[in-house]
């Protein structure tokens, strides 16, 4: 009898042990946080200046990836982006860069654009249309039959729309001409809790008032050097004539204007409040105040990310506070894309020139005319692609294969041109990694028939935009860093593919991988 009492006694220890020892099987609530032109070796340059909070403590309990690539070429916000929440490349999800030109219409279009829509303190209509493949909130809303709460927070609207996919809550974004948290129809009504804090906490009741000064003594900012010495900085927010909206979207400010939105979201919702795990995908900034060079900001490059630093510490104390980091799954990761840089002092003697991808287009169609005979075979241009006219081409009873193999050949021998690929090159020729790259860019739907590679060095004019952008190929590493729910601390060196994001968070919420997404998930980075 006594043996008895003392095995029951015994297996009620064990089975309570195990369950007091046992972690959550899935985390409440991931946590994404993508940051707009993090650099990884500016977080290591500027180390000595951070506090305990945010980087430090990230590389304490965090798992960090010091080299996350982007496996497709001309990376900005709205293709990292989607590429992130997909788990895929442009190729398969449709969205190659910000906006770009639609082969139906010849109109240049946003990636989030979408008329069928109104915009929720906003004049801007969106949705998630262009978006070609499901996201990991798609993925989550479908496999906890839509009780998953899913909210998007982040500066600019096509972060946050395409980090929220189709089925999320709601997406939210500063608007740039009132400074109110906007959104979109696409995702329903807009939830009280962001009315409320427009309506009582808005940027636009504060703005005027708020001054960016060095955070630390202007002594303490010297790991970029300038051949003009910078004393000091002050910027402010107050006059409606410069874009002061757009302006305190490249300040450090804007991220605790984030923080503050998520503060009032874990307040005022049920996210990582029950079994069903949630998602929050949020968005920062770490670019160049008023995406001017270092040459012209070199002070204020340092001070955003010492305040960067403050933000990323007090948003994991808040969420922390809140659910308590044990019981999520926290990500970092870059968009991997910086501003253009600007052409280097004709003093260095370094070789380039300018491309002007409207001459081209014009010099190829003369070319075309000479062996075809009268007619417009370029239909149009944009950015370093060429798009040809395939009615008129057809008409003529022309090989398209042929024309677009004769104006590559004729292309790659103008100035500045290092190489030039068709369409049916990169879709069925020979693979090599630098096709590779351009072809996870390329999508049917939006891309030329020919795609001009300039040369490094080089400046290439965007007519549309009047924008002049050096080509420069050298290497940009993007970080990435899982922290909470039991990850195992460790600094990695080894490259890895942002494309492994998602399903490896997939994995860990025990729900399907987005449907474009076919990289394996990364399981080791649990204790």
């Amino acid at each position: 009898m006594k043996e008895r009492i003392l095995t029951s006694l015994l297996t009620v220890f064990v089975i309570s042990g195990i369950q007091a020892q046992a972690p959550s099987p899935v985390p409440k609530l991931v946590v994404g946080l993508t940051i707009d032109q993090l650099r990884a070796d500016y977080i290591e340059a500027f180390s000595a200046l951070y506090g305990e909070r945010g980087f430090k403590r990230l590389l304490k309990e965090g798992r960090i990836y010091t080299n996350a690539e982007y496996d497709f070429i001309n990376v900005d916000r709205s293709s990292a982006t989607a590429s992130i929440y997909t788990g895929t490349t442009p190729y398969y999800n449709g969205i190659p860069s910000n906006r770009w030109m639609d082969r139906g219409s010849l109109r240049i279009i946003k990636s989030v654009d979408d008329q069928d829509f109104m915009g929720v303190y906003t004049s801007e209509s969106s949705s998630a249309k262009l978006l070609r493949c499901s996201t990991l909130s798609d993925e989550l809303k479908v496999a906890t039959q839509g009780r998953a709460e899913v909210y998007s927070i982040a500066p600019t609207r096509e972060m946050a729309i395409l980090a929220a996919g189709h089925a999320a809550n709601g997406a939210f974004w500063l608007n740039d001409e009132t400074g109110k948290w906007a959104g979109t129809t696409y995702y329903g009504d807009c939830p009280l809790w962001v009315s409320n804090y427009n309506d009582k906490e808005g940027l636009d009741f504060r703005i005027n008032n708020l001054e960016w000064l060095p955070y630390l003594p202007v002594t303490s900012y010297q790991y970029i050097t300038t051949e003009t010495k910078q004393l000091s900085f002050k910027h402010n927010f107050s006059d409606e004539r410069l874009d002061k909206y757009k302006k305190f979207k490249t300040s450090p400010y804007v991220n605790d204007e984030v923080n503050r939105l998520v503060n009032a979201c874990l307040s005022n919702t049920q996210i990582g409040q029950d079994a069903a795990p949630d998602l929050l995908t949020l968005s920062y900034y770490a670019g160049n105040y008023d995406h001017k060079p270092n040459t012209e900001y070199a002070m204020e490059i340092q001070d955003m990310y010492v305040r960067l630093d403050n933000s990323i510490g007090d948003l994991l104390d808040l969420i922390d506070r809140k659910i308590g980091l044990r019981n999520i799954l926290f990500f970092i990761t870059s968009t991997g894309c910086t501003d253009p840089e600007p052409v280097d002092p004709v003093k260095y003697k370094i070789p380039g020139g300018e491309f002007h991808i409207k001459r081209c287009a014009a010099l190829l169609n003369m070319y075309l005319m000479a062996l075809y005979g009268q007619g417009q075979y370029v239909e149009t241009y944009y950015d370093r692609q060429i798009y040809l006219n395939h009615k008129l081409i057809e008409e003529r009873k022309l090989n398209l294969v042929e024309v677009m193999t004769r104006s590559s050949e004729f292309v790659v021998q103008m100035s500045g041109v290092q190489n030039a690929y068709s369409a049916q090159r990169l879709l069925l020729g020979a693979w090599t990694p630098k096709i590779g790259k351009i072809r996870n860019t390329y999508n049917p739907n939006c891309s030329g028939d020919i795609y001009v590679e300039v040369m490094p060095g080089w400046s290439v004019v965007n007519e549309y935009s009047q924008k002049v952008e050096v080509v420069r190929e050298a290497y940009t590493a993007a970080p990435l860093v899982f922290m909470g729910f039991d990850v195992k601390p460790e600094k990695l060196y080894s490259p890895v593919k942002i494309t492994s994001i998602v399903p490896t968070l997939a994995h860990f919420m025990r729900i399907r991988a987005p449907n474009a997404c076919s990289e394996a998930p990364m399981i080791n980075i649990r204790k």
